[in-house]
């Protein structure tokens, strides 16, 4: 102990040791999680510097070493977890959210101002669909939604206003699919013609995928924005959001994190990284592993019009995902997510749509009716009057979301529990 015994016991009971050894992350199994919202600085000079620092490019290069000043701007645990999505998804630097929807507002605002346009897929999550459709032009952005799928529509919808061309894929709830390679290839010939900083960007939501299932950024995305309370946090109990970006971006999108205040909390960022990221891997091989059973026993089903998943022959995208969705070890990784449409007419399909949630909601022990998804437990729900209720029901059909529609989310369960507890539904349905 050093000046320290020069205090009361009263101060030293608040402070503690200016210096301890007790603090080691070079030789933690576990990493430690840091819970201070501002940090000691010996100098004005370094509090300057942390201030210069805290959304350099160099520093989300990992050229330089942060200096900490106020967990806003940045922080040891926040950090750890922005360079560990960084290497997942194969990009230059990580950005952490408060959640998945702070993600992307500010990746969007961050890419595009007044004047500017966004080019959207229009089968979107409803909260996304909602910040593109209403908020974004209220401040003075234009924006289009298109099908994405369609190369045509997407040549038709920029303009040299365009700045931002933004999907899902696979996307909410249908699990459409984007071939980003294509999509590369025109944005590439559009920019060769512009000027750095009237550039177009291809944003891609990958939270259904998840980095063990896809890598936008190999297929030809610049930005890659997910939420991670879904799979990639696993375990329904944090909210969470990242952005993988270029590093020349990161002085301003984290300069608009601060301001808009979207951060994340290290307690949540500390358990993603531990338990999330850890366990990312083992429950996605069992989850897809079920998925495809359960795909399979749906599409038996003569109750069942369509069935979308992946790994299905039959899905529509399929030779795409084959393409696209791949394990980091090259394995076919079809996914999590299921989403199916009750046969018949449009009443028909959305009376029995009903009856089986209600059923499942009421009767069932293996799957829960809620919303969000990636959860060790499965999870199921009517995105028609949901997740995507949003949508006006005249976009709901532009985006494909049927009446009868319903979205699964496979967990851990033992499938067969899974399958009588879904056969208990489709017989409500009789």
């Amino acid at each position: 102990m050093g000046k320290e015994k020069d205090y009361r016991m009263e101060t030293r009971m608040m402070h503690g040791e200016s210096r301890s050894d007790k603090w080691d992350y070079v030789h933690h199994v576990i990493p430690p999680l840091t819970k201070s919202t501002t940090f000691k600085l010996d100098s004005t000079a370094r509090a300057k510097e942390g201030f210069v620092r805290f959304n350099a490019e160099e520093v989300a290069k990992g050229n330089v070493h942060p200096v900490y000043v106020y967990d806003r701007l940045g922080e040891p645990t926040i950090d750890m977890l922005e360079d560990m999505m960084r290497d997942a998804e194969g990009g230059e630097a990580g950005v952490a959210f408060s959640c998945g929807m702070a993600s992307i507002s500010t990746t969007l605002l961050t890419l595009a101002r007044a004047g500017n346009k966004v080019v959207s897929d229009r089968t979107l999550y409803g909260c996304t669909f909602s910040l593109i459709s209403k908020w974004l032009p209220r401040y003075g952005i234009e924006t289009e939604l298109i099908d994405m799928t369609d190369q045509e529509q997407l040549m038709n919808a920029i303009t040299d206003q365009t700045r931002v061309v933004y999907t899902e894929s696979p996307s909410n709830p249908t699990l459409s699919m984007v071939d980003m390679e294509k999509t590369r290839k025109i944005l590439d010939r559009i920019n060769a013609e512009r000027k750095e900083e009237d550039r177009i960007w291809f944003v891609v939501d990958n939270t259904f995928a998840t980095p063990w299932s896809q890598r936008p950024l190999e297929h030809g995305a610049d930005i890659v924005v997910e939420s991670l309370t879904k799979n990639v946090g696993g375990f329904g109990v944090d909210l969470a959001g990242m952005a993988v970006v270029p590093a020349k971006l990161v002085p301003e999108i984290k300069l608009l994190r601060k301001d808009l205040g979207g951060v994340l909390a290290p307690e949540s960022a500390w358990n993603i990284m531990v338990f999330g990221l850890g366990s990312l891997a083992v429950r996605s091989r069992r989850q897809q592993e079920t998925a495809m059973k359960i795909a399979k026993f749906l599409e038996t089903q003569p109750m069942i019009g369509r069935i979308h998943y992946p790994g299905l022959e039959s899905f529509p995208y399929h030779k795409l995902a084959l393409k696209q969705m791949r394990d980091p070890e090259g394995n076919f990784a079809p996914g999590i997510m299921i989403y199916f449409e009750f046969a018949g007419d449009l009443e028909t399909a959305r009376k029995r749509s009903r009856t089986f949630v209600d059923k499942i909601a009421s009767d069932a022990y293996s799957i829960t009716m809620a919303v969000s998804l990636g959860m060790t437990k499965t999870l199921l729900e009517a995105p028609g009057i949901m997740t995507h209720s949003a949508l006006p029901p005249e976009e709901q059909t532009k985006a494909g979301i049927h009446p009868g529609g319903v979205r699964l989310s496979i967990g851990l369960e033992h499938p067969d529990d899974l399958l009588n507890d879904l056969q208990m539904g489709l017989d409500a349905c009789k």
